[in-house]
């Protein structure tokens, strides 16, 4: 299947259409009358990554069954599967995190920031790509310079050009999203690389709402760091996360040094040999113990079920089930952003000031809806385990409201 890059416009090739993705609630283990328009907040497990779950943990139960091979064989393959899925030729780029925030952590401090130098991000970002950033910009006396989102007709577009000028001789690094977590604003990142490339800036992304359900491309993106945390879009657990850094990091200092991101890890018996050297390219961001058997087994269950699946399909049925419910959102005077200004895994409903919020709120509890507030906006994230049926529910409760 061909794959394409998403950036201002939302391509979907004639052979997808043909391998149309059905609801895929049966592999969920979700209960009967649940609306779950929630995974932006945290995905639900799969039955098979649950069951990895327990399969693993009744592993470490018997310790003496844990071999050497274990420590390394299936983090590897983690490795090479996200790989395939954001299109990298090399695994040995990716690492393994368990957070977002450590992930964008061992980036900053890789990063050389001097003084009237400045970081460029869209406002409201999510806070794990902007505390380090904040923290080192304010030792260094450099400047995070915030991008608001302007008030004009085309909101995306205005925002991504606002982006755009915002980058500057100055400018050291762009923290951004490839869909803002709050309203699933997509960003124009091939734009916003190219700029990066013109001032000789880092771009450094947090995938974290995006890749799995979103399509991405590295070979054409070439972000400096691809943060993603695990347990959204990726469908993994909790605590668990990958991260793709390019050369320019090769010969960074990690944010902790523990055994495994050392040379010759895998000879238990010479671990009394300290070896002063890194692990090659990306290995040196792991975070210590990422053997974690029971997560990075579920976490490497989940993302072959995305590779199956593939996030172009996903996105697909996303965008299915939704395009007909929220075009009637539209028409009761909500805000919707309109395709292929947002995501359709991920996008926002913007109600007038005078809307109740804690009715909407209740509605949602007596009728097991679920969707986040992320300040004045209705935060919506479907999945395949969704179905239209679902979209009208929300519909329904906020017509109630309305009314």
């Amino acid at each position: 299947m061909s794959r394409y890059f998403f950036c201002t416009e939302l391509l979907i090739s004639t052979t997808l259409l043909m391998q149309k993705l059905n609801c895929q609630k049966h592999l969920f283990d979700l209960d009967e009358g649940v609306a779950y328009l929630n995974c932006a907040y945290m995905s639900p497990l799969l039955r098979t990554v649950k069951e990895k779950g327990v399969e693993m943990i009744t592993l470490k139960s018997r310790p003496y069954q844990i071999g050497l091979n274990d420590f390394f064989n299936p983090v590897d393959e983690v490795k090479r599967l996200f790989a395939q899925l954001i299109n990298c030729s090399d695994y040995r780029r990716v690492s393994i995190i368990p957070s977002a925030s450590y992930g964008i952590a061992n980036a900053v401090k890789n990063i050389p920031i001097s003084k009237g130098q400045n970081v460029v991000m869209p406002a409201e970002q999510f806070p794990s790509n902007y505390y380090s950033w904040k923290q080192k910009c304010d030792k260094t006396r450099a400047q995070v310079r915030i991008v608001p989102c302007p008030d004009a007709p085309s909101r995306t577009s205005a925002w991504n050009e606002a982006i755009l000028n915002a980058i500057d001789s100055q400018t050291v690094a762009v923290a951004i999203s490839h869909t803002h977590w709050a309203d699933g604003t997509v960003f124009d990142l091939k734009a916003i690389r190219k700029r990066c490339n013109e001032v000789g800036a880092f771009l450094v992304i947090d995938g974290t709402q995006s890749i799995g359900s979103f399509p991405y491309d590295q070979s054409q993106i070439k972000a400096d760091a691809l943060i993603v945390a695990g347990y959204k879009t990726l469908l993994g657990p909790y605590s668990s996360g990958v991260a793709y850094y390019g050369n320019k990091f090769d010969n960074g200092t990690p944010i902790e040094d523990n055994w495994i991101n050392h040379e010759q890890s895998d000879d238990f018996a010479n671990l009394v040999n300290y070896q002063e050297r890194y692990q090659e390219k990306a290995a040196r961001y792991s975070v210590g113990e990422s053997s974690n058997f029971i997560l990075t087994g579920m976490l490497l269950t989940a993302i072959a079920q995305i590779l199956e699946w593939t996030p172009e399909a996903i996105q697909a049925y996303c965008q299915s089930i939704t395009i007909e419910p929220l075009q009637a959102i539209s028409e009761m005077g909500f805000g919707v952003e309109s395709l292929p200004e947002r995501a359709s895994h991920l996008f926002g409903i913007r109600p007038s000031e005078r809307f109740d919020f804690n009715r909407f709120n209740q509605i949602c509890g007596e009728e097991k809806i679920h969707v986040s507030r992320r300040g004045n906006t209705i935060r919506v994230a479907p999945h395949v385990y969704n179905t239209v049926e679902d979209l009208w529910r929300l519909k329904e409760a906020l017509q109630s409201v309305s009314t």
